[in-house]
């Protein structure tokens, strides 16, 4: 059976997916906000360990395999041609597969080309989670995410052009209060350009970044509800269904664009006119944190 070294992060709708951990950590792990790998050090497993993983499986077991997310938090970084190797025994291990997934980080996708990632989809690694963040290249600066909006977006193209699924993820207060909305708007200008199939969002919450917390003037529940509603009173993208039901989020949002746009605006000034009766309610501060990890 697979050996993991915890902890193991997979999206939510992964939840039914038999997870395979290739890699330990992120080879990205050096954004200010983000404490999901801080306690790994990050190394590629070798070869031999996934395949012996993968035919470890029992035979009893396979027929109900129909999805793979391949862990850590950015898998892709994977060598080319072993991860190609992978993926064909994950197709011959598991007769109903259907699809494989993985996060992609900028950094991960930077390793392969366009004609790879071709031949990678071809192979079913079919959906890339893909951290985003902000499209705001001053807030993209202070997290330390490596990479400025566009060149996030030429990447975030590579991949669709290849026929990967891209879920994106960008994260509610991750500029502060100061910056609230110049980040919304950034933000859905860029899904508009990119069009991914899939586009989320988190709040920003504690684990592990305290120092990068104690650096902003943390949104309020107000606040964080006028930057999402005008992040969603901007975008417009072809075909993009929308979620923030990360468990970070206070205000759970689903749709799909352009034909939910109006209702999804609506669902926001809803929900600020019935939290407005909560005396105090708007003007904190969410105060979520993860502590385990």
């Amino acid at each position: 059976m697979p050996h993991y070294i915890e902890p193991i992060f997979r999206p939510p709708s992964e939840a039914s997916s038999l997870i395979f951990q290739i890699t330990v950590g992120c080879s990205q792990n050096q954004c200010r906000f983000c404490g999901m790998y801080k306690g790994k050090r990050f190394h590629i497993r070798p070869l031999q360990e996934i395949l012996e993983e993968i035919n470890a499986i029992p035979a009893g077991y396979r027929l109900r395999v129909d999805r793979v997310f391949l862990a850590d938090g950015d898998a892709l970084v994977y060598p080319f041609d072993d991860l190609c190797t992978i993926l064909d025994a994950l197709y011959a291990a598991f007769p109903t597969l259907t699809r494989v997934a993985s996060y992609a980080s900028p950094n991960s996708l930077t390793t392969k080309c366009a004609e790879q990632l071709v031949l990678l989809h071809a192979k079913r690694l079919k959906v890339l989670y893909f951290g985003l963040e902000s499209g705001d290249d001053v807030t993209l600066l202070n997290i330390n995410k490596g990479f400025n909006s566009g060149r996030m977006a030429e990447l975030a193209q590579m991949a669709r052009d290849a026929g990967m699924k891209l879920s994106v993820t960008a994260i509610l207060g991750l500029a502060g209060s100061g910056r609230s909305l110049q980040h919304a708007v950034a933000t859905a200008e860029w899904v508009n350009r990119v069009n991914p199939e899939y586009f989320s969002l988190l709040t920003l919450f504690n684990r592990h970044n305290d120092d990068f917390v104690q650096t902003l003037q943390q949104c309020t529940r107000r606040e964080l509800m006028l930057e999402a509603r005008e992040m969603l009173q901007h975008l417009h993208p072809a075909k993009t269904i929308l979620r923030s039901n990360h468990v970070s989020n206070f205000l759970n949002l689903a749709g799909s664009y352009p034909k939910d746009r109006m209702r999804l605006i609506a669902d926001v000034d809803s929900a600020l006119k019935h939290a407005g009766m909560r005396v105090g309610f708007l003007d904190e501060v969410p105060s979520y944190q993860e502590e385990y990890y």
